[in-house]
This record gives C-alpha cells, sequence and structure tokens, in this order.
C-alpha cells in the first residue's frame, strides 16, 4: 500500500511551490516535482514523520521527535534543493 499522502505534508509542499505524490520509487514516502519534473523521492517507507506521529502519538510526542529529528540531519537538511531539505520541509 503507498504511503498516504497528509493534508500538513500537501500545504507545505504548496508553500515551497512543488507538487508531491505517492513515490514510484521502492521505499520512498514521497516524489517531490517542480514544474511537473521529478526533483528527488523523500521520506524512507520504514520511518515515521511529523504528521504520523501526530495521528499516532499526539502533538507533544510528535513535538519532541521532530526536534530530535532536526538535530540529527542538521547537515543535509539546510541545502535547499536538496533530498533532506524537501524531507525537512514536507515532511517534518
Amino acid at each position: 500500500m503507498p504511503y498516504q499522502i497528509s493534508e500538513y505534508s500537501k500545504i507545505k509542499a504548496a508553500k515551497l511551490g512543488v507538487g508531491i505524490k505517492p513515490s514510484t520509487r521502492k521505499g520512498k514516502k514521497i516524489d517531490v516535482f517542480k514544474d511537473d519534473k521529478k526533483i528527488t523521492s523523500i521520506g524512507a517507507t520504514g520511518y515515521k514523520d511529523y504528521p504520523t506521529y501526530v495521528r499516532t502519538k499526539g502533538k507533544v510526542y510528535a513535538d519532541e521527535r521532530r526536534k530530535l529529528y532536526k538535530e540529527r540531519h542538521q547537515k543535509d537538511r539546510s541545502k535547499i534543493g536538496t533530498a533532506g531539505y524537501y524531507a525537512d520541509k514536507i515532511l517534518w
């Protein structure tokens, strides 16, 4: 079953000016598109993300997981246009 993209992620993607669809790449959650051209695939299917944590564990727990994710991925989430950047901005 493909990953169900949350409203949270759709809103975040729209703010970035990109489109998102369930990924066609095995092991990934979302494909990111700019001007109908695929940029990257983000989110490993074996890991949860902010909207999933909010839904399953609540906002307080999700906020803590978000903080830890951002600390852990500081280097790869800072470079605009990379998979890490889009994962941070869309999934977290």
